[in-house]
């Protein structure tokens, strides 16, 4: 079983000896390997279970040494860049040669971002090489947001789990290339679209793809529990679920149902704060999928501000 601690310097030597560490971000904590050794890479799909043609995130420590993994910035990305790193934000940038393909799924462009957390940023500072780092679940399910959910799924296949506590974000990172002069969001996530428009103006958002995704996270089943999870209006798939006696349990934006007990359910944010919502959503899913309930009842929340990237999961987690 994996060792759970804060020693950068052990994760710092598991990493150089090609072995994989799961480290913590402001998002999600992720499953982390040279990102230069195709081997390293290689063990982290497998150890996922991910399919080869779903890319990877490049992490590093600066915005200065990103330059030594692609071939040019383009001054858009620059300055998002110079804005919101580290931070919750994943540019696809022109890769150089040195980017395995296997990292881009043979793409032309990287993946690549610098991470918000004191820890991981200290590792990747003392490494001479990026981090590929997908998040550290197995494939398509619920990511995870402290290291006892990494434990629970990979603690048998990774020898160590860096410690930094729970994720201050809880959502993936937006997703941002730009194609002919135009600003695309491949993936909503921990960055609030409306701050990219402050800095560069309207942005396109491109629909998730079902195979040969052009970045990162973009497969219309992912983010998933192993139960049925239904998305609705509560208040109706409640009634019905208790006429028709199924065992579910209901997460809500902020209400509560009380004719059900308050251990099947759980209200994201009783104040109605996005910003909360997101931090508690992945935890939230995962708390009732290893309850007894059968199925998951949930619901959308306003399609405004981090909402988006809320509901763009759950949708994902609703698709059979």
């Amino acid at each position: 079983m994996a060792e759970i601690g804060k020693d950068i310097e052990k994760a710092k030597l598991l990493l150089q000896e090609g072995k994989l560490v799961a480290i913590p971000t402001e998002t999600v904590y992720g499953l982390a390997g040279n990102a230069l050794d195709a081997e390293a890479v290689a063990m982290i799909f497998e150890t996922k279970n991910r399919p080869a043609f779903d890319p990877l995130i490049l992490h590093t420590s600066s915005i200065e040494r990103v330059e030594d993994f692609v071939s040019s910035f383009p001054e858009k990305l620059k300055v998002l860049a110079e804005n919101f790193w580290p931070g919750p934000l994943t540019l696809l940038l022109p890769r150089k040669p040195i980017v395995p393909d296997l990292v881009t799924s043979g793409l032309d462009r990287v993946a690549i971002r610098v991470p918000n957390h004191p820890l991981t940023l200290a590792l990747l500072e003392s490494l001479d090489f990026p981090l590929a780092a997908p998040s550290a679940n197995p494939f398509g399910y619920i990511s995870p947001t402290a290291p006892v959910h990494v434990a629970a799924q990979l603690g048998e296949k990774i020898p160590y789990i860096l410690d930094g506590g729970a994720c201050e974000v809880g959502l993936e990172s937006t997703i941002v290339g730009i194609e002919e002069d135009e600003i695309v969001i491949y993936r909503l996530g921990g960055l609030d679209i409306s701050e990219i428009e402050k800095l560069v103006g309207p942005v396109k958002i491109k629909d998730h793809s079902s195979s040969n995704p052009a970045a990162p996270g973009q497969l219309d089943s992912h983010y998933a529990p192993r139960k049925p999870f239904v998305l609705g209006e509560l208040k109706e798939l409640v009634s019905e679920s208790l006429t028709k006696n199924v065992d579910f349990s209901v997460l809500s934006f902020s209400d509560f149902f009380p004719e059900i007990s308050a251990e099947s359910q759980i209200a994201l944010s009783p104040e109605g704060n996005l910003l909360e919502a997101a931090k508690n959503l992945f935890s939230a899913m995962r708390k009732l999928d290893e309850g007894k309930s059968t199925v998951i009842l949930a619901e959308l929340l306003p399609e405004e501000g981090l909402g988006r990237a809320i509901n763009d999961r759950l949708r994902r987690a609703a698709v059979k």
